[in-house]
């Protein structure tokens, strides 16, 4: 007992020396940490990252952290206020016919043979006419949802783009077991940074698919002036050689005498020469 009481004597004796502050349960400094995790976790979401925040700014408060077990509770109640904070938000927007028009990219829709958003998620793979029209029925029945008209401004651009990778990278399990306090404003998030990414996506496909279409079309014109030239070239050396066979042809007899010793001397004179 009495090394124990040594050892917090010699805590509060160093802290005071070096100006360390405790922080008790219930005080200013546990007050403004609690506001620190809670503006953090609406930027972030991970514990871990927020538990090292939570100690850097306890050391650059100059606070004696509180016990493990206590702050990481106070990073558990953190994250659940930063959900209800973002609801909170996030309340104007969330009419009855928005609601459940969220709760509808859930089902499986029998005509897609999937859920409404893992249809709005699966990315093209090739920049094709079927693509671009694709996208394009995508685009609109976001504009049906009025997606691009959603103004999520009063979230931290940080949260707005957690929720948004939060909603790509979950499954449809994942996305439908939270409390709808908390799965909403992530479908509302993905709904509304689809929106901008797939016109971008449709922009992109469209010219990709036009330059496409031109490459191929010059392709096939190089082909075609080829085969032109290699025709052209062959009916000159045909005509060419039924010109010769003509003027033989008309000739006298001394005169294709004269021609078949000429070539014969000629084909002799490359043979020698090229021995």
């Amino acid at each position: 007992m009495g090394r124990v009481q040594t050892r917090s004597d010699h805590l509060r004796l160093v802290a005071e020396y070096l100006r360390w502050k405790p922080a008790p349960a219930g005080s200013e400094a546990m007050k403004e940490l609690e506001q620190f995790l809670t503006d953090r976790a609406m930027e972030h979401d991970s514990p871990t990252l927020l538990f090292t925040l939570a100690q850097e700014y306890l050391i650059s408060a100059k606070t004696i952290r509180p016990g493990v077990t206590i702050l990481a509770k106070m990073v558990a109640s953190a994250r659940t206020a930063a959900d209800a904070l973002t609801f909170e938000k996030l309340e104007h927007p969330f009419t009855a016919e928005l609601i459940a028009e969220l709760d509808r990219l859930l089902v499986y829709d029998a005509d897609l043979g999937m859920t409404r958003v893992a249809w709005l998620l699966r990315r093209a793979v090739e920049a094709s006419a079927n693509a671009v029209k694709t996208a394009i029925e995508k685009l609109l029945y976001l504009r049906g949802m009025d997606a691009h008209l959603l103004d999520l401004s009063v979230l931290a651009a940080e949260r707005r783009r957690f929720l948004a990778r939060v909603g790509r990278r979950s499954t449809n399990q994942a996305l439908e077991r939270p409390e709808p306090e908390r799965r909403h404003p992530i479908l509302l998030t993905l709904v509304a940074q689809s929106a901008v990414d797939l016109l971008d996506e449709v922009v992109a496909l469209f010219d990709q698919a036009v330059c496409a279409r031109s490459v191929a079309r010059a392709r096939r014109t190089r082909a075609v002036t080829r085969q032109r030239n290699h025709g052209w070239w062959a009916r000159a050396a045909t005509a060419g050689r039924l010109n010769d066979l003509t003027r033989w042809a008309s000739a006298g007899v001394g005169e294709r005498t004269g021609h078949v010793r000429g070539a014969q001397c000629d084909a002799g004179g490359a043979a020698r020469f090229a021995a």
